[in-house]
């Protein structure tokens, strides 16, 4: 089987999700469907439907959370500072500078889960993390953007 790598972060807001939807929405669709089923003629019953589609899609997210979490492999960025010696790497938070516009950015590389763009945590796969993985402070990468080819000097490395 093949690990995921995710961070520890990454991995308590999946056990989160799980722990709601198991304790939270669970429930609230067990009941739903009981007093849809209430009505009578389920034939003829949206809200049968609707809570019988909602309760297959919260079942389907538990399992995919449970999978995710037993194939995970947990990583704490704090604890790779010694071992990465200022090598970009997963869990790692790099700040790039632009080397055209002289433009900052700031982004730790996470985990598929994880990647969200407007709060500077970028997917191992995107191509901006797959040509800074391995790279040092002061070392440039160049990146293909929808635009074009980008460089940027890679300004700090954190392990945060």
């Amino acid at each position: 089987m093949t690990t995921i790598p995710i961070t520890k972060r990454g991995a308590e807001l999946l056990k989160a999700e799980l722990h709601r939807l198991k304790t939270v929405d669970r429930p609230a669709v067990i009941s739903a469907i009981s007093e849809a089923r209430a009505q009578g003629d389920l034939s003829e019953n949206a809200e049968y439907d609707a809570a019988k589609d909602r309760q297959g899609f919260i079942e389907g997210r538990i399992q995919e959370i449970e999978g995710k979490l037993s194939a995970a492999q947990i990583i704490d960025p704090a604890s790779l500072h010694a071992g990465a010696g200022g090598k970009v790497v997963f869990g790692a938070t790099v700040e790039l500078e632009d080397e055209n516009t002289g433009g900052r950015v700031r982004y730790q590389i996470v985990g598929e889960d994880e990647a969200d763009l407007k709060s500077g945590r970028i997917n191992i796969a995107s191509p901006i993390a797959r040509a800074l993985i391995g790279k040092e402070e002061g070392d440039s990468a160049e990146v293909q953007a929808p635009g074009g080819v980008r460089s940027y000097e890679i300004v700090a490395v954190q392990y945060v």
